[in-house]
């Protein structure tokens, strides 16, 4: 009986794939996402007041990662609430750009913060301060079992679309982080050294702006309408233009709406012997969908029009 149901239940999501694919995965990411989102959002408080109470650099550095956390956090639950919506007449494509907004948002308060840090910790180098390596090393650890259970809750998801991808690399380098903050206040316990705090402060950011400009850059893409990852256009023109019927391939142009589903749109002009223009075009959307993954492609089809060949 379970394999003849599981059977049943596929070929049902296969007939609607088009329509609705989006909407299970985004539920399914949304409860892990707001717990996540919860957890991350009270540590990030406590972290603040840990940094503040010991006067750890380093605390508070993990806190800014932490902020663009909840920051992102935030806008994939947003962009999943949004995206569930239909489009509207006002925005035909509904709220798949939401995602890649949020990634710029979230990377450019990340580089914000993290200049803030780094101009703070080359002052304390001159003149170390005092840190309370105690308060500093119970909130770390703290921090790293919330990073534990928020990579768990948002592993799942984090393949599939890009703000899901953008909040799990979040957390994980937020893990490191607070690695480097127990690391840090341990040496501090034994040696004494507060040198180190700076030091740990400096590494963390240095360790998260390049994901956060490979995240920005991807982002950038999308709003550009740049050519999405993976896809070599002359590769597509290659293959459209040596389907038989097809003698030209013009205005040819790939972008993306969110992370993924690419869109295509062309015109494609049909050589003088291909018979049925309908039949072409059906053959070239197969595929574009089957070798290239392009799901969404608007294809005009036009007859050449060489001064010989117009018939009166």
């Amino acid at each position: 009986m379970g394999t003849g149901h599981h059977h049943h239940d596929h070929d049902h999501a296969h007939d609607h794939a088009h329509g609705h694919s989006h909407v299970p995965r985004n539920i399914r990411h949304e409860k892990p996402l707001w717990i996540a989102f919860g957890l991350t959002l009270c540590f990030l408080l406590a972290e603040v007041v840990g940094g503040l109470l010991s006067n750890s650099l380093a605390l508070l550095s993990d806190a800014a990662h932490m902020m663009t956390d909840v920051v992102a956090l935030g806008i994939a639950l947003f962009a999943v609430r949004m995206a569930r919506r239909p489009a509207d007449a006002k925005r035909t494509y509904g709220y798949a750009r939401m995602e890649a907004i949020g990634a710029v948002i979230n990377g450019g308060l990340l580089f914000v913060l993290a200049g803030f840090i780094l101009w703070e910790a080359v002052g304390r180098f001159r003149a170390p301060q005092p840190v309370a390596s105690g308060t500093m090393l119970v909130i770390a650890v703290l921090g790293l079992c919330i990073n534990l259970v928020s990579m768990r809750l948002l592993a799942a998801g984090a393949g599939e679309s890009l703000n899901v991808k953008g909040a799990y690399l979040e957390v994980w380098s937020d893990m490191l982080g607070s690695l480097g903050v127990i690391a840090g206040a341990l040496v501090i316990r034994f040696t004494g050294w507060t040198v180190v705090d700076p030091i740990i402060a400096i590494l963390i950011g240095l360790w998260v702006l390049p994901r956060t400009w490979v995240l920005l850059r991807e982002a950038g893409q999308v709003l550009m309408q740049g050519v999405p990852v993976g896809i070599d256009v002359d590769a597509v023109r290659g293959a459209m233009r040596a389907q038989p019927g097809v003698a030209e391939v013009h205005d040819l142009h790939v972008w993306a709406l969110g992370s993924k589903e690419p869109i295509l749109t062309a015109h494609v002009v049909l050589a003088d012997d291909a018979g049925d223009a309908d039949a072409v075009r059906i053959a070239l959307a197969d595929l574009l969908q089957e070798r290239f993954g392009i799901g969404h492609a608007t294809l005009q089809v036009e007859a050449r029009h060489c001064g010989g060949h117009v018939h009166p």
